[in-house]
């Protein structure tokens, strides 16, 4: 069965939903997994539902304008945390290492392959996750001049064990996963973690591609698209 980690995103310190990663949009979560929008409670529910962990995205984090973070660690005693916070360098990343699990490397917000590079060189692969951002079918990477097929070369040297492939896109519209990006991808397909606008056909299809692991917000939330299913 294909592992479905649930997502949520926090914005002054509750769950928000969006679509297509326009996050001044974003408003409250409705979750079938809790009545409120707050992240503990949201854990709790989707802990007694079959989850072992969850993905918890930091917008105010990531947009600097604020943080989450002793939300983020809160919700981190109840399930094991994916954090993505941002993160742009080393310091960084050991920072966020006493408030998550496993901690990001996203290329939208990555200062330099340097800093990637002293991460791996630093920090054991279990607590490493790089999240390959797309949008309009490119690389979202303010800070680095290289494209998807170049990137790719940098993952396959520094062999992450989870490799999050995001359409950002795709976020919140339930209009499955992208195809053209996924063949991409094709020779790294036991390490990634597909997300993006995941709904539940597009679940058995991955599946049936060999997929492990996928990342799931909106569908799951509804109820569309059950943990354990």
């Amino acid at each position: 069965m294909i592992k479905k980690i649930p997502v949520i995103d926090l914005k002054q310190h509750q769950a928000v939903s969006g679509k297509s990663g326009m996050r001044d949009t974003y408003q409250p979560l409705n979750s079938v997994f809790a009545s409120s929008s707050n992240p503990l409670d949201i854990a709790h529910g989707l802990k007694l539902n079959g989850a072992d962990e969850m993905y918890i995205a930091d917008l105010d984090l990531i947009e600097s304008v604020g943080h989450n973070i002793n939300d983020i660690k809160l919700v981190n005693t109840v399930l094991p945390v994916i954090f993505d916070g941002g993160v742009k360098n080393c310091e960084e990343f050991e920072f966020y290492l006493d408030y998550a699990y496993k901690i990001i490397i996203p290329t939208e917000t990555l200062e330099s392959i340097d800093e990637m590079r002293k991460i791996f060189e630093k920090y054991p692969k279990q607590r490493i996750v790089v999240s390959v951002d797309v949008k309009d079918d490119e690389l979202l990477a303010k800070n680095l001049d290289l494209n998807l097929v170049e990137f790719k070369e940098i993952l396959k040297e520094l062999d992450p064990d989870d490799i999050i492939l995001l359409d950002i896109s795709g976020v919140g519209t339930e209009k499955g996963y992208n195809k053209e990006l996924l063949d991409k991808f094709d020779d790294l397909k036991e390490k990634l973690i597909i997300a993006g606008g995941l709904n539940k056909e597009s679940l058995a299809e991955l599946e049936s591609l060999g997929i492990k692991k996928v990342l799931i917000g909106t569908s799951l939330h509804s109820g569309e698209v059950k943990i354990l299913d």
